[in-house]
This record gives C-alpha cells, sequence and structure tokens, in this order.
C-alpha cells in the first residue's frame, strides 16, 4: 500500500482530531476504521424504527462545544450545528419537585432557593475563568500550568469527595442532588477523593457553554470532522480490522484511537514486558446498560422544568445517588440505579417522525455485566413520570457485550477507556508529561485511554499528534490559545 506520513488507527473524535492536527502540520495521512461508519463512540443510527435517530454512545456534549481544539476548526462549515435546549440540565425530586440547571448563572443560583448563594459563590470563579481552565483540565496533569492560580483555585475543592462537597456547600436537598448527579458523571463512588473535580467542571460547563447536541445526532459531529480532514487532504478508510502492527501500511507514525487493552494485545510482542504489563492493569470503569426508545407522545414528566431540559439526572437525592454509585464500584447492580436521560428530539425535529419522540437512556453497572437493567431504569423514569411505559413504542436494549460488539472501544461496556481515580487521571495509562509516547519508536495513544480521558473533546487525539510532530516530524506547533 502508498506509503504515508501517519496513519491513525480508530475514527472516533480523537482519531480524526489526531488525524486532522497531523494533516494541518503539512503530513499525510490516512485514517482506518474497523466499521463500516466512522465516529466510535459519536455515532448516530436508526436503531428502533425508521425514522427515530438514536445517538449509539455520546448524546450531550458540553466538552465538544467548549473544546479549545475544536473551536480552531471551521465544522459548522461542515453542517455542525449546536442546539441549547432551554434548560441544560434537570434533576426530578419527588412530588414533582425538580433542580435545574441553566446557562445563566443567575437564573440557576435563584431557582435553589437558600442555597442559591452557595451555588452561586462554588461555580461563579470556574465559570468566569472557563477559557483559561478548560485548557488545563484538558491536557496531561504533569504540565506546567498556563494559568497556575486559576488552577489552584479550582484545585481545592476539586480534591474533596463529592458527597462531602455537596454537604458541606448545601443545606438543602435539590442542590445537593443536582450536584451529586452531575458528579456522578465520574463513575466513581461519590466518596471517592477528587469526585468533585467531575462535578465542577461539568456544572461550570453547563453555565459557561451550556450543555448542547448537535442537530441530527451524535455522527454530525463526526462528520463534520472526517468532512475537515478531507479537505484537508487526508484519506479515511472503513471495514480495514487491525489484529496486529504487521497489517498496518508503511508509516514513520501510527496513532491507535483504541484503548490501552486493544493496543496491547495489537502491539504484542513489539512491546516491553514492563510496558505491555501496565496497559493490561490499566482499571477498567464501570460499564453501562443503555436503552434507546421510540415514543409515541414526550415523556409525561411531573416536574414541569423536566419538559424544558435536554438532559435528566434520575436518582432522587444525595443519599440514594451514593448508594447507587457505591454499590457499581463494589461490583453490584443497584436497585434504584442513578439514570441519565436525554431527550434531544423535543428541540431537534430530525430525531423522529412528527408527533413521535426518541429517547436515550443508560445506567451504571458493574464492568461486564450481563444483567438486564431495563425494569430498574423504567421503575426510575416512571417515578418521577408516571404513564411513560404507555408511550414506549419500541425499545433497543444494549448491554455491556452489545456495546462492545457495535465499538470494540467499549470493553466490557466501559465507554470512558479505563477509570478515572486520581491516580489514573495521573497515570493515564503510565506516569508522564506525553504519556500518549509508547517505548516502540513511531508508535503513539491518542484514545480515552490517554489525557485527559473521556468524553467527546478531541483532546487526546490533538495532544498526541503534538507529540508524534514533535517527535518524528521536527514540527512544534503552537499551543492552543487559552
Amino acid at each position: 500500500m502508498k506509503e504515508c506520513d501517519a496513519v491513525v488507527v480508530g475514527s472516533g473524535p480523537n482519531g480524526l482530531a489526531a488525524a486532522i492536527t497531523l494533516a494541518r502540520a503539512g503530513c499525510s495521512v490516512r485514517v482506518l476504521e474497523t466499521n463500516s461508519t466512522i465516529g466510535g463512540g459519536a455515532r448516530s443510527g436508526e436503531l428502533t424504527r425508521p425514522g427515530f435517530v438514536h445517538d449509539l454512545c455520546s448524546a450531550i456534549h458540553p466538552l465538544a462545544f467548549g473544546s479549545p481544539f475544536f473551536r480552531t476548526l471551521p465544522l459548522e462549515r461542515h453542517g455542525l450545528e449546536w442546539i441549547q435546549p432551554p434548560i441544560a440540565l434537570a434533576h426530578p425530586l419527588d412530588h414533582g419537585a425538580a433542580a435545574c440547571l441553566r446557562q445563566d448563572l443567575e437564573e440557576s443560583s435563584d431557582s435553589l432557593g437558600k442555597d442559591g448563594p452557595a451555588w452561586d459563590r462554588l461555580l461563579r470563579p470556574f465559570v468566569r475563568d472557563w477559557e483559561k481552565l478548560s485548557g488545563e483540565f484538558l491536557q496531561p496533569m504533569l504540565h506546567l500550568p498556563r494559568h497556575p492560580f486559576a488552577l489552584a483555585r479550582f484545585g481545592l475543592p476539586a480534591l474533596f469527595p463529592a458527597s462531602a462537597l455537596a454537604r458541606f456547600q448545601f443545606r438543602e436537598e435539590p442542590a445537593r442532588a443536582l450536584f451529586a448527579g452531575i458528579a456522578a458523571h465520574s463513575f466513581l463512588p461519590l466518596e471517592a477523593i477528587a469526585s468533585a473535580a467531575f462535578g465542577l467542571v461539568l456544572g461550570a460547563a453547563g453555565h459557561a457553554v451550556g450543555w448542547p447536541f448537535p442537530r441530527g445526532g451524535a455522527q454530525a459531529i463526526s462528520d463534520a470532522l472526517a468532512a475537515h480532514l478531507r479537505q484537508l487532504g487526508g484519506e479515511i478508510e472503513t471495514n480495514r480490522r487491525i489484529e496486529n502492527i504487521a497489517q498496518l501500511p508503511p508509516a514513520r507514525a501510527v496513532l491507535f484511537d483504541t484503548t490501552c487493552w486493544q493496543f496491547a494485545r495489537i502491539a504484542g510482542p513489539q512491546l516491553p514486558v514492563r510496558y505491555r504489563s501496565r496497559l493490561e492493569k490499566f482499571r477498567h470503569a464501570p460499564g453501562v446498560f443503555k436503552i434507546d426508545y421510540a415514543l409515541s407522545a414526550p415523556v409525561p414528566w411531573e416536574a414541569a422544568g423536566c419538559r424544558a431540559a435536554g438532559t435528566l439526572h434520575l436518582g432522587g437525592t444525595l443519599e440514594e445517588i451514593a448508594a447507587s454509585e457505591r454499590a457499581v464500584a463494589e461490583g453490584r447492580h443497584a436497585k434504584q440505579p442513578f439514570v441519565l436521560v436525554a431527550q434531544q428530539s423535543l428541540f431537534d425535529a430530525t430525531r423522529a417522525p412528527e408527533n413521535q419522540q426518541t429517547l436515550w437512556a443508560y445506567c451504571h453497572v458493574p464492568h461486564g455485566s450481563e444483567q438486564d437493567m431495563t425494569e430498574a431504569i423504567e421503575r426510575q423514569i416512571e417515578r418521577f413520570a408516571p404513564g411513560f411505559r404507555d408511550c414506549v413504542l419500541t425499545r433497543h436494549v444494549a448491554g455491556a457485550a452489545a456495546l462492545e460488539r457495535s465499538n470494540a472501544n467499549l470493553v466490557g461496556g466501559d465507554i470512558n477507556g479505563g477509570a478515572a481515580d486520581l491516580w489514573q487521571l495521573f497515570a493515564r495509562p503510565v506516569v508522564g508529561p506525553a504519556p500518549y509516547r509508547t517505548p516502540r519508536r513511531g508508535l503513539y495513544l491518542c484514545s480515552s485511554s490517554t489525557p485527559p480521558g473521556g468524553g467527546v473533546h478531541g483532546m487526546c487525539g490533538y495532544h498526541a499528534a503534538r507529540t508524534a510532530l514533535r517527535d518524528l516530524f521536527g514540527k512544534r506547533i503552537p499551543a492552543l490559545p487559552a
């Protein structure tokens, strides 16, 4: 096959970001994708019925909209259009109440009653410094900060367990539950050190950039990235499964948008035993159990705020959410799981036929779980939306094994490329300022198993490509503006 400067294995957002970074620096690039469609975790398809467009994995994208790298790309010219729902996030409580995160910080604070001033005091510094902090968050933890004072101000509360910070900051249940649900995106028990960091980052993002989603589905993000890459001269080949290094076309650099476990299997004996062992021992995050619904009508939420929200967190109180995430961390299935829900079709008519709706929902489960969580998820939805089951036309259920079949990076249902506890944020998958580099010259990791970890933001790919450009091509491209 024709030789090129760089090959990228995998066409998820990180793989495409790596390819674009290399192509912008003048390298010839080829992307190899196992599946027949590009996008990895940012794909969409008709999973239930014709005309119902569902997101296969990621659905709501505050980090994509706020990504320092994506902001440098003309993705809107390639059809990417963002939708901001009236309410970014609603967290229903019993008896028809709901705590809501709106993009306007003052409006959100006012809605939280006595805890409004505390919510404002906690998040306002990070909302104000979002442009500075997003660049600090979205790179290896071991780096020379460009904004040390802003980062230090963030770091103090971020090191707290989320449950402890919520109890310390807030007096009433709505604010406590709202923060707990946001922090539960970490897949960590809420008693874990630094679990509060996820609540602070995603909470601040909600006020600074919103929790938007792309019109037409998550596939629109991948298609826009691919279109821009092709405009730069890059090539993409689908249906190209790579099982070992011998199958790769000749190239000076190969970047793997695969988990570290897949990379260890593919590179095999080419890697030093010690390094390969460290990759294989990198710990998984819990898995997810996902349901996509075709609905005959909008979900009949009791709380009015839920009917205007793009994202919902179903879990009740801080204590209930903490118990759910603790059970999963201990290898058990929660009887009342914390459920994440997205209802994009309320605000995007391209997602479903007229007068019908889609719904996207998942809960956390132990890694590799084979248990059907449909009944538990629907009990939680019915708890806050009585009569929901009467709206269901069709379900598409995907447990951990099914998710891995659709995307080999979702090993055991782990959508984050490995646990994101404090140690594995430092050592992702190894300790160092450039953990994208491997001991085998010319081979790099650029997936969510590298910093900054999971999420659709492209920053793992961008940083890995910068490392390869410096190592192999003698090119030092400027850091992203902050």
